[in-house]
């Protein structure tokens, strides 16, 4: 890390918590590059088609717990 990095570093650990995490997020957003402008209504899309499959019946749901078991147990198997 460069000095001028650690120097931004260290002033940004002196801010809040909240302070902090609005910076560390908008960081994190910075290295997605350009928002696709697509995006929101690909999302739409994917989610209305979601919808209508669980409300067809088409599709198998899971409980929280049955899912969380699941990963769990292949966490563990690793």
């Amino acid at each position: 890390m460069t000095r001028e990095a650690q120097a931004v570093l260290a002033e940004a650990l002196r801010l809040d918590v909240p302070s902090r995490a609005q910076l560390a997020a908008e960081l994190l957003g910075s290295l997605d590059g350009p928002t696709d402008p697509n995006a929101d209504a690909a999302w739409a899309a994917e989610i209305e088609r979601r919808v209508t499959a669980i409300e067809a019946g088409t599709v198998k749901l899971e409980g929280w717990a049955d899912v969380r078991d699941r990963i769990e147990r292949e966490i563990l198997n690793r």
